[in-house]
């Protein structure tokens, strides 16, 4: 999955990327019309992989994987943005939103006082606007096409017109596309549009040091404020800097701070949850691997995503549950016992699944 990392200058996005992928990027300001975005990789970290591992004793084991596009978006651009950087915006599955809370009078706030509801509010308008830009675009298209149009094709383009027309109404009262009535069919319409609000998000509330102990009310308070939006609040800064340390000495300082589980384990977490991703893992070849499909997923969809032979040639699926598999102990055990299935291609596939695919090509 790829998650956009979005959020106003001097917010911190950039020190949450690189608490998040234990990257170096520049946390300086740059030019957010110019300068390409950060990209970087996080593990994701599962302790039924350890599990795994030690029934196994595999020569080698692999987690899932996040990329996170840090992306800069500059104030009172939204209708302007295009080219690349909408690529980047289009091309990802969620977004993450860092909301300033820190103080920091080296680091002043572009609009003076630190109010993260007013910055929020100020993205989300950004989003609307770059939706908006879209729409008004493919609305003249639309216009020009309808004049020389032939009946069936006027009717279709007439259908899409009124459905942007009322899309853009919405949103200029505020109203996301993820939050408008649409049926499945419109939906399925929309597809293509990549429209940046419809897509979920999270809200990541970056805070400072001194507010550590303020977190859980920090947190409460914006969920009260934003219900239809899982928050976080989490100090980047801090979080960037246990990253260079040992795995032992970020424990024990993380212990003294109070600063709670790792950002990477909270925000992979929720992301999992905002996106309705879950994991299934492998076992062949002396290697132990875990995979990230979505929710509802058949068999044969996630065979796919090993390889295109595996789904084109799917025969069945070996299946057990992580929580069974470490029960008996091994395979040979499970089988005795009568909890390893074979799946057929429509079984939908649980998340924790040890899955084995049987396959011909």
């Amino acid at each position: 999955m790829e998650i956009g990392i979005i959020g106003l200058p001097k917010s911190g996005k950039t020190t949450l990327f690189n608490s998040l992928t234990k990257g170096k990027a520049d946390t300086q300001a740059f030019a957010p019309t110019t300068a390409q975005p950060n990209i970087g990789v996080a593990k994701v970290p599962d302790h039924r992989l350890d599990g795994l591992k030690a029934i196994f004793d595999p020569k080698r084991t692999v987690p899932a994987e996040v990329q996170y596009v840090d992306i800069a978006i500059a104030r009172g651009k939204g209708k302007e943005l295009g080219g690349e950087l909408l690529v980047y915006l289009s091309r990802a599955d969620g977004f993450i939103h860092v909301v300033r809370a820190f103080s920091d009078e080296a680091i002043p706030h572009p609009d003076g006082e630190i109010n993260p509801p007013r910055d929020i509010d100020t993205m989300n308008m950004e989003l609307a606007f770059s939706d908006l830009g879209i729409i008004e675009r493919r609305l003249l298209r639309i216009k020009d096409s309808l004049k020389g149009a032939k009946s069936n094709e006027r009717e279709t383009l007439l259908r899409e017109q009124s459905l942007l027309s009322r899309i853009g109404s919405d949103l200029e009262k505020e109203i996301p596309v993820k939050e408008q009535s649409l049926s499945g069919e419109e939906t399925k319409m929309l597809e293509n549009y990549q429209f940046l609000t419809a897509k979920p998000m999270l809200i990541v509330l970056n805070i400072g040091e001194d507010q550590l102990s303020q977190r859980a009310s920090l947190e409460e308070d914006l969920k009260t404020r934003y219900p239809q939006w899982p928050v976080a609040a989490v100090c980047a800064k801090l979080e960037m800097e246990l990253g260079q340390l040992s795995e032992a000495e970020a424990i024990e300082f993380r212990s003294a701070m109070g600063a709670g589980e790792a950002v990477t384990d909270c925000i992979i977490s929720l992301s999992y949850q905002l996106l309705g991703l879950i994991t299934f893992f492998t076992v062949v070849s002396g290697e132990v691997k875990a995979w990230t499909i979505h929710q509802g997923t058949p068999a044969v969809k996630a065979a796919g995503k090993i390889h295109s032979d595996m789904e084109r040639g799917f025969i069945r699926a070996e299946v057990i549950p992580y929580v069974e598999l470490t029960r008996c102990g091994s395979l040979p055990e499970a089988r005795k016992q009568g909890v390893l299935r074979l799946e057929g291609k429509n079984y939908v596939v649980q998340d924790g699944d040890v899955i084995t695919f049987l396959f011909s090509v």
